[in-house]
C-alpha cells in the first residue's frame, strides 16, 4: 500500500482536522498545563503518529480533538471550519472518532447493543439486529474477529478492544484517532490492523495513531509529531527520520534496556496451583486442570494469546473468581476461595491488567489511591482515621521514585492521569514493601521505553530480594527477558513449561498458537 514519501506530497493533501494553540489544564490545578499551545493537523490519506513519554499529553490532545475534553485555549478546525466539540457525539457528527486505550463500553451489553447505544434510533430493540449484521460485515471487511452477539464483559481484553474499534468504524468517520490500539492485540492482529489503517489512508481517511512502540511508528506512519511534557518537540516525515532521532527527541537521551540477572537460587515454594479448574461467566471452562509452582526469588512467565485463560488464572489467585476444583496454596497455607483481602494479607500484591477498572478508584484523589493496599494500617491510619501527612510523604516518595506525573496528589482525581502514569503509580504502590508474592498482569502495558526499562529493573531487584513473581504478558520479548521459567497457555491449559535460558521464541510462539 502507498505511503506519503515527501513533504511536498503531503502538502498536496487536504487538511481534514487542524488544532491551533491548544492548551489544557484541569480544575484545581490550572497552574500545571497538561498541554501548552499545541499545533497539530492530520490530512486526508495519511497516518500521523503522536509519539511521547507517558504524561506527555498525547491522550489529552486526542480527547480534545474528538470531543471528550474541552480545551482551555486554542481552536479546532475541521474541513476548514472552526468548531466547538462539546461531546464525543459532536466529534462523530463532525467526522472524528476515537478508539481509547482503555475500553469505553457498557460491559453488561452485547457488542451490537453498545453500537446501537450510539445511534439516533437506539432503543436496544429495533436497531440491534441491523447493527449485528453491519458489525459482522465490518468484522469481515477489516479482519477484526468479534461476535456482535457476545456480551462485552465475556470478551477477553483483546476482544473488547476490537469491539471498541468496530464501534467507531460503524460511524464511518473521516478522521480516526487510535490511542495505543495494539496494546492488547496479538502480533498477527496488530499486523492486520496496520494493513487496515494503511488501507483507510489510501481511501482518503486521516488517521491519528498514538503509540510508544518505535517499531510501530516506523511501520505505519507517514508523519510523526513528538510531544514532551505538554509541548511539541518537533514534527518529522517518517522518510526523513529514524528510531534514534525520534527516541532522542522524545527522551533527550538514549535508553538502552539491559538486565543484570543473578543466578536463580532454588528456594521454598511461595505459591502453588494444584489441578485448578475455573469456569467463565457463560459456564464454559476457562482454566482446565492447571498446576504450577512459583518459588521465592523466581519469575515465572505465562505466555499465551489473549483469551486462553491467563486472566482467569490471575482472578482465581487473587480471589476475584471462584475456583471450581483444585487448590490454591500461598505461603504454605491453603487459601482456595477465601476473600481477596485475606489473600492480600498473606503478602500477595496484584498489578492488574485492567488498571482503571480494578487497579484504582478513578474518582478518588491520587493520594488516597496510593494507599489503597495499606490504608487500614499504620502509619497511614490510626484508630481508623487516615493520617494525611504520612500519606502525603509516602505518595511523594513513590511519585519521585517512579516518575509519576501528577499535578497535585490531593487536588487531582486519579482519572486525569494518563494510563501510563496510573500504571507507574500501581507499580510503586504494590512493590514498595517488597512483597513476598507479586501477580503482575501486563505490567508494562502502555509504558514508554524509559518506563519499561525501569519496570524491568524493578522486577529484577524484587526477584533478587526474594519475591516470587508471576508475570503474564503477551510481549514475548518481555517474558523471555524477565522470566526464569516460562509456562505457555492454550485453551485454558498449560501446554509446556521451559527454562528461559534455553527457550526459543519461535517455538514458544508455535506453542501459543497450537502449532
Amino acid at each position: 500500500m502507498s505511503r506519503i514519501q515527501t513533504r511536498k506530497e503531503l502538502e498536496q493533501k487536504e487538511v481534514l482536522l487542524r488544532a491551533e494553540g491548544i492548551s489544557k489544564g484541569f480544575p484545581g490545578v490550572w497552574e500545571h498545563l497538561i498541554l501548552d499551545e499545541i499545533d497539530f493537523d492530520v490530512r486526508a490519506g495519511e497516518v500521523h503518529t503522536l509519539l511521547g513519554e507517558n504524561g506527555a499529553g498525547k491522550t489529552v490532545l486526542a480527547n480534545i480533538l474528538s470531543g471528550f475534553y474541552s480545551s482551555t485555549g486554542g481552536k479546532i478546525i475541521i474541513n476548514g471550519e472552526e468548531v466547538k466539540l462539546q461531546s464525543p457525539q459532536d466529534g462523530l457528527e463532525h467526522g472524528v472518532g476515537m478508539i481509547h486505550q482503555e475500553v469505553m463500553l457498557a460491559k453488561p451489553y452485547t457488542v451490537a447493543e453498545n453500537v446501537a447505544l450510539g445511534t439516533d434510533d437506539s432503543d436496544l430493540s429495533n436497531p440491534v439486529s441491523r447493527v449485528e449484521r453491519e458489525i459482522t460485515e465490518l468484522s469481515k471487511e477489516y479482519g477484526l474477529d468479534v461476535d456482535p452477539t457476545a456480551k462485552v464483559e465475556d470478551l477477553s481484553a483483546g476482544g473488547q478492544q476490537r469491539a471498541e474499534i468496530l464501534k467507531v468504524l460503524y460511524h464511518r468517520p473521516q478522521v480516526l484517532i487510535l490511542d495505543e490500539p495494539t496494546s492488547l492485540l496479538t502480533p498477527l492482529e496488530a499486523e492486520q490492523l496496520f494493513k487496515v489503517l494503511r488501507g483507510m489512508a489510501d481511501d482518503g481517511f486521516g488517521v491519528v495513531f498514538i503509540t510508544h512502540k518505535m517499531d510501530e511508528v516506523m511501520e505505519v506512519s507517514d508523519r510523526v509529531t513528538v510531544l514532551k511534557l505538554g509541548k511539541t518537540m518537533g514534527e518529522k516525515m517518517i522518510t526523513e527520520t529514524d528510531e534514534e532521532e525520534l527516541t532522542e527527541m522524545m527522551l533527550d537521551e538514549k535508553i538502552p534496556i539491559h538486565l543484570e540477572r543473578k543466578e536463580f537460587e532454588d528456594r521454598e515454594v511461595a505459591l502453588s496451583l494444584e489441578n485448578v479448574h475455573v469456569t467463565g461467566p457463560r459456564g464454559n471452562v476457562q482454566v482446565n486442570g492447571v498446576s504450577l509452582d512459583i518459588k521465592e526469588g523466581e519469575i515465572l512467565g505465562i505466555a499465551g494469546v489473549s483469551g486462553n485463560g491467563q486472566s482467569e488464572i490471575i482472578e482465581a489467585i487473587t480471589g476475584l473468581r471462584d475456583i471450581d476444583e483444585g487448590s490454591l496454596i500461598v505461603q504454605g497455607e491453603e487459601v482456595t476461595d477465601v476473600p481477596p483481602r485475606k489473600i492480600q494479607d498473606k503478602g500477595l500484591a496484584h498489578m492488574p491488567e485492567k488498571r482503571r477498572e480494578i487497579g484504582v478508584v478513578e474518582e478518588m484523589p491520587v493520594g488516597e489511591n496510593m494507599v489503597l493496599r495499606n490504608y487500614r494500617h499504620p502509619p497511614f491510619s490510626h484508630y481508623k482515621v487516615l493520617d494525611k501527612e504520612a500519606i502525603t510523604e509516602h505518595s511523594e516518595r513513590i511519585i519521585e521514585e517512579f516518575n509519576v506525573i501528577c499535578p497535585d496528589i490531593w487536588k487531582s482525581e486519579t482519572r486525569i492521569l494518563s494510563g501510563g502514569n496510573i500504571q507507574r503509580m500501581i507499580l510503586g504502590r504494590e512493590s514498595w514493601e517488597q512483597p513476598p508474592i507479586i501477580i503482575a498482569s501486563h505490567p508494562t502495558h502502555g509504558l514508554d521505553r524509559r518506563a519499561v526499562s525501569n519496570t524491568w529493573e524493578l522486577f529484577m531487584d524484587l526477584r533478587d530480594a526474594g519475591s516470587a513473581i508471576l508475570l503474564v504478558s503477551e510481549d514475548l520479548d518481555e517474558v523471555l527477558s524477565l522470566s526464569d521459567r516460562i509456562a505457555v497457555m492454550l485453551d485454558g491449559e498449560i501446554v509446556g513449561v521451559v527454562d528461559a535460558d534455553s527457550a526459543d521464541k519461535n517455538e514458544i510462539g508455535m506453542m501459543m498458537t497450537g502449532a
